[in-house]
Formats: C-alpha cells, structure tokens, sequence
C-alpha cells in the first residue's frame, strides 16, 4: 500500500526533473536575453510603434494613432524621394573609393618594409577622430579663405577661381563624401589586412615556382582568399555609411537646397528640428527595411554563390 502511495510523488519528481533539465540552459542565458530585450529589441518596438503615431513635440494634443497616415505622406515627399537618391549616391560613392583604397592600402601594408608598424598606426588614425570633429576639419579645409583645398584645385586647374564647392548644390555632395573616404579607408584596410595575412604564404611560393605572376596570383589566390571578408565588409559598411549622417549634418546640414540631404539627415531634421518624431519614425521604418531587404540580398546571393562553388 506504501508503494502504491508514493507512485503519484515519484511521477511528480521525475516529470519535475525533466522539465528543470530542459529549462537549466535558459536560465544561463536569461540575463543575456533580458539585456537583448531591454537595450536592443524594446527601443525598436517603442521606434515603430511612433510611426503609426501623431507625436509632435511642440503639440500637447498628439499621441494618438493615425494609422498609415504617415507612409501615405511619405510617398507623396519629394523631399523624401531626393534624400533617398542622395542616399544611394553618398553610399556607394563612398563605398566605391573606401573600399579601392582601402584594398590597395592594405596590400602595401602586407608587404615587409622598415617602420610598417608606424606607418600601420599613422593610417589608423582617421578612425579614431571623432566624426563630428573630422566634419568641422573638412568643412574648414573645404573653405575658400581659411582652407587650403579650394587654391590647391585652382594650382591643379580643377577650379579657376577658389569657391566652395560646400555652397554649390551641383557639387555639395562631393564634400562629405570624400571626408567620407578618408573616415572608412582605415576600416577596409584593417578588415583586409587581417585577411591577407591569414592567407598562407606557401601558396605564393608554389604559384611562382609553376610560372604565375603578380597579377595572376592577385586574382588566383588572393582574391578568393578575401572574397568572404570582402562580401561581409561591403554589406556592413554599406549599411553603416546609408545611416551615418554625422559629417552632413556638421559640414552642409543637408543643404543647399537639400542637395546633401540623405535618408539618414532627414530623419534627423524632422525629428529635431520640426520636432515631428511621428513622422521622423515612419521615415526610419522605411530606411529600416530597405536596409533590411538588401542585407538579406546580399546574404542569399553569397549563399548561393557558395553553393554554385561546391
């Protein structure tokens, strides 16, 4: 009688164990998991749910829900529409030069010479200032009275009288985009060196015993050596520099005549200076997703480049 007793008890602890056994790992991560929710995935929530909102500082009255109302007004914004062509020119004309010059740059550094770790760290240096502060030095360097750039263009004959180019709504966007490329050089050069110098140096040995020369064990070995890092630093980097609207804001504050304003800017100038974070909000939710579609694009066309290989 005892036994048949404490069958229902001994049921009771067993099932109890499987289920602490199962829940054991969830308990380690949970603190990780509360911080991914508390500082990552709350402010995304809390940022979307303001798109569909009326939430304007300045307006006691505002905070209730409006619906599509402000995608609606999107898609009636030209100056909507110029930010996103400025967005594709200032990203990919970015990206273009930063990452050439970053790939030679990194190649010169893979090669053995005296005081390469000096000059490693001289080259370094850009991205460790801080933007707003490489955006003030541009804009000054860009200036046709203090800044030395405008009479060295007329010496070249780029220019025939020193202006600045920061002031002309056909060459604006020029300015930032090449404090731009001096900014994000480092970054390449840093991600492809790593890369160069993992690969391994018997392989350079073998091509030249069988007769290869430079250019063919650049694209023979070299470059399907970096091909992963290569896709994985293009995607984030062209993510960062679409958000990235640090040296715009300091050096032309989306002007003239919103020239130089990107997606990123407007954001900016509708949530702080119109105060209008509704639709600020809408507009980054459309950034969001866009930016979301192509790294997913990225990442398939990879995958199947992957698999077309093996």
């Amino acid at each position: 009688m005892t036994d048949v007793g404490n069958r229902p008890a001994a049921r009771r602890g067993v099932f109890s164990r499987r289920v602490s056994g199962i829940l054991e790992p969830y308990y380690y991560v949970s603190p990780a998991l509360v911080l991914i929710i508390a500082v990552m995935l709350m402010p995304l929530i809390l940022g979307l749910s303001y798109a569909f909102r009326d939430i304007r500082i300045l307006n006691p009255f505002s905070g209730g829900f409006v619906g599509l109302a402000h995608f609606q007004t999107l898609m009636h914004d030209s100056a909507f529409l110029g930010a996103l062509i400025n967005t594709a020119w200032w990203t990919f004309g970015s990206l273009f030069f930063q990452f050439t010059l970053g790939l030679v740059l990194a190649l010169l550094l893979n090669r053995h010479f005296v005081g390469r770790r000096l000059v490693q760290a001289l080259v370094f240096l850009p991205w460790a200032v801080p933007t707003f502060l490489s955006g003030l030095n541009w804009a000054w360097m860009f200036n046709p009275v203090v800044g030395p750039l405008p009479h060295w263009m007329v010496s070249l004959g780029i220019m025939e009288t020193p202006f600045n180019i920061l002031s002309d709504p056909d060459l604006a966007m020029w300015g930032p985009i090449v404090a731009n490329i001096w900014f994000g050089i480092p970054f390449f050069a840093i991600t492809l060196l790593a890369a160069l110098q993992s690969i391994p140096g018997e392989l350079y040995e073998a091509a030249s015993i069988d007769g290869a020369n430079t250019r063919q064990q650049f694209f023979s070995i070299t470059i399907p050596f970096l091909a992963p890092t290569i896709a994985i630093t293009l995607m984030l980097r062209t993510i960062w520099i679409a958000n990235f609207a640090d040296l715009i804001v300091v050096m032309t504050k989306g002007g003239p005549a919103d020239s130089t304003q990107i997606v990123a800017s407007y954001i900016f100038t509708q949530a702080f200076r119109r105060l209008d974070f509704g639709y600020a909000s809408a507009i980054a939710a459309v950034l969001l997703v866009l930016l979301l579609a192509y790294a997913l694009g990225v990442i398939a066309l990879r995958r199947a480049m992957t698999h077309a290989d093996s």
